[in-house]
């Protein structure tokens, strides 16, 4: 009977992973990062209201990702004197590097292909912002009622911050998370998951405590 209520308690302990592996999801959509020295850092403000200044390098990246702690970066050259070379300096504008990341195969909406990677170098007004400067090397560009940057350059041609099971499958629209979550975000209590399983586990034990007492008083 031990055997059993062991048997019975592991069976309950994969089910509380399996379910919390399902509840594992990530959105896929366009982060938005600066660059400060040698390093991405992930932005603080949208495109749409942040200001940057004359020789900045800010980059964006499509990917999949659950937040903003696991986001990936952009890849490729991410050097302002290198991205701006061949666009000269003007009195009355500024100018910023951006680099332009269309992400992998993997993290690519069914039926769509990313194209490459890219750097354009933009010349803008100095009260521009981002949503202005990318505009003008990246054109068109998609929002969705929300100001959430949905396409650069017409990619992906649909959806908008979508999330995916697994990394992978479209299961609703919803926006993605702009910092990372801990299980303190929940008021520091246990996940829903894991009350569940507790309880799954404490009622098979009991279920099989009470079934032995049962068959012993049977006996006697």
């Amino acid at each position: 009977m031990i055997r059993r209520v062991a048997l019975l308690a592991l069976a309950a302990l994969l089910l509380v992973a399996t379910a919390g592996q399902a509840q594992a999801a990530g959105y896929r959509y366009w982060s938005f990062w600066d660059r400060d020295g040698d390093q991405w850092v992930y932005a603080t403000q949208g495109p749409s209201t942040a200001r940057p200044s004359d020789g900045d390098v800010q980059g964006f990246r499509f990917s999949v990702s659950e937040d903003s702690g696991d986001a990936a970066q952009p890849r490729g050259t991410a050097d302002f004197t290198s991205i701006c070379a061949k666009t000269p300096a003007e009195d009355g504008s500024k100018r910023v590097a951006l680099v332009l990341d269309f992400g992998t195969a993997a993290d690519a909406p069914s039926g769509e292909t990313p194209p490459p990677p890219r750097t354009a170098c933009a010349r803008v007004s100095p009260d521009a912002t981002t949503a202005d400067t990318l505009a003008t090397v990246a054109d068109p560009l998609r929002y969705n009622t929300n100001a959430l940057l949905c396409a650069i350059g017409d990619y992906p041609k649909s959806g908008c911050g979508e999330q995916v099971s697994d990394k992978q499958q479209p299961r609703n629209e919803s926006a993605p998370p702009e910092e990372k979550t801990t299980a303190d975000d929940d008021g520091g209590g246990p996940s829903v998951g894991l009350i569940a399983g507790a309880a799954a586990i404490a009622a098979l034990a009991a279920a099989a405590t009470w079934q032995a007492r049962r068959r012993r008083n049977a006996t006697d």
